[in-house]
C-alpha cells in the first residue's frame, strides 16, 4: 500500500488538475456540501469523469464510474476529496468504488468531517492502494470553506474590493459605483454565487441603496442572503435589500435588537441579530448557517474586519483608473499595524480581467 504523500509526482498530477477543474462545475450548487470531480483512468487513458453537479445529486465519483462503466475494473481513480463512507442523500461512494473494482484511488484531500471522513481507510482496508497529497493545497483552496467551517465557528470569509490605481475606492467621500469593467463585476457576481451571504455595512446602503444579489452567470442554487452591519439600525425602510427580504433572505446585524425600529424590519421580513461586537456578529451568523462570507463594504467595515482578523481571503479588482489625491481610499483610517500586515499577505492568485486585474491574498487559513 501506498501512504499519504506519495502522490506527488508527474503522473498524477495532470489526471488531479482535471479532477480540479471538473469540480469547479459546482460552484454555486453543491453548498452545503463541497465541489467535488473525480476521473477514471486506465492503461494511462481517461475513461471516465464526473462532477457533483449539485446538492442532493450523483457524486463525483458515481458519475465518474458509470462514464467509466468496465473499464473501471483494475483502474486508477483520481479524487479531489476523499471519498465518503456514509449514508447521505446518496449512497457511500465507497460501495460504488469497491463494486466497480477499482484497484487505486490517488486523493487530493482528506475529508474533515466525523460523518463522511474515513473513506480512504475504508478502502485500504479492503485492498484498494490508496495516495493522498496530490495537489492537496490547490484541492483545499477550491473548498476552504468546507474546510473551515470543521474546525471553527466563524465563517470562512473574503473581503472583496474594487479600487483603482491607488487603491482608492471613490472620488468624492462616498462610493464609485462602476469603477471596474464589465468582466471584474461578471467575476463578482459568480463570487457571491459561492458564497451563502454577501455583507455590506450600513454606510453602502446609505449610499448605494445596493441589490446584493448575484445576477450575472449561473443561478445559484440558492441565492447568496444580504448581511447589514447596522449598530444603530440606520438602514432605510424602503432601500432595496429591505423591501425585497421576503424574496431573498436578509439580516441586519445590530448593537440592540429589542429597539422598536428592529420590529419594523422584522415585519418587512428582515431577521434582526443583536450582537455584542463585529466578532459576536460573525458567530452569530456561523450559527445561523453561514459558513461562507463575502464582505462587500466600504473603508470603515474594511479597516474593521481586517483589524478583528476575521478575514481569510482578500480579494481586489483593481482598474486602470486614478480618482486623485482627495479620494477614499480602501484601508483610509486603518492603524499601522493593519497596513502593515497588507504588505505581508501572500499572493493566492492574480488574474487579468480586461480592463482590470483581479488579485487574490492569503490573510489567514483558518
Amino acid at each position: 500500500m501506498i501512504e499519504s504523500g506519495a502522490a506527488h509526482d508527474g503522473e498524477a498530477r495532470p489526471f488531479m488538475r482535471r479532477a480540479l477543474e471538473l469540480a469547479r462545475k459546482g460552484w454555486g450548487q453543491t453548498a452545503p456540501n463541497p465541489m467535488v470531480g473525480a476521473v477514471v483512468v486506465r492503461d494511462g487513458r481517461v475513461v471516465g469523469e464526473g462532477y457533483h453537479a449539485r446538492f442532493g445529486e450523483a457524486h463525483a465519483e458515481v458519475g465518474a464510474l458509470r462514464a467509466a462503466g468496465e473499464n473501471a475494473r483494475n483502474a486508477t481513480m483520481y479524487v479531489t476529496l476523499e471519498p465518503c463512507r456514509h449514508h447521505g442523500k446518496t449512497p457511500p461512494c465507497t460501495d460504488a468504488i469497491l463494486a466497480a473494482g477499482v484497484r487505486r484511488v490517488v486523493i487530493a484531500a482528506l475529508d474533515p468531517t466525523d460523518v463522511a471522513g474515513g473513506g480512504a481507510a475504508l478502502l485500504r482496508a479492503r485492498g484498494i492502494d490508496i495516495e493522498i497529497g496530490a495537489l492537496e493545497r490547490e484541492a483545499r483552496e477550491l473548498n476552504a470553506p468546507f474546510f473551515h467551517a470543521a474546525v471553527s465557528d466563524l465563517p470562512w470569509t473574503t473581503l472583496k474590493i474594487a479600487a483603482s490605481i491607488e487603491t482608492a475606492i471613490s472620488s468624492d467621500r462616498g462610493t464609485t459605483s462602476w469603477l471596474t469593467g464589465p468582466e471584474a463585476r461578471a467575476e463578482v457576481h459568480r463570487l457571491r454565487a459561492g458564497n451563502d451571504a454577501v455583507a455590506v455595512g450600513v454606510g453602502t446602503v446609505l449610499a448605494d441603496d445596493p441589490q446584493l444579489t448575484a445576477r450575472e452567470g449561473q443561478t445559484p442554487r440558492k441565492p447568496p442572503a444580504r448581511v447589514i452591519f447596522d449598530r444603530s439600525l440606520r438602514t432605510p425602510l424602503g432601500s432595496k435589500v429591505v423591501v425585497t427580504a421576503r424574496e431573498t433572505p436578509t439580516l441586519i446585524v445590530t448593537r440592540d435588537a429589542s429597539l422598536a425600529a428592529a420590529n419594523a424590519f422584522r415585519d418587512a421580513g428582515v431577521h434582526v441579530v443583536a450582537a455584542e461586537d463585529l466578532r459576536d456578529g460573525f458567530r452569530r451568523l456561523r450559527a445561523a448557517g453561514i459558513r461562507a462570507l463575502m464582505v462587500e463594504g466600504g473603508a470603515t467595515i474594511n479597516v474593521a474586519v481586517l483589524e478583528e482578523g476575521l478575514v481569510h481571503r482578500l480579494v481586489i479588482f483593481q482598474a486602470p483608473v486614478a480618482l486623485g489625491p482627495s479620494a477614499l481610499h480602501a484601508f483610509d483610517g486603518a492603524p499601522p499595524h493593519v497596513l502593515r500586515g497588507l504588505e505581508r499577505y501572500p499572493l493566492v492568485e492574480r488574474r487579468t480581467l480586461a480592463p482590470d486585474v483581479m488579485t487574490t491574498f492569503a490573510v489567514a487559513n483558518s
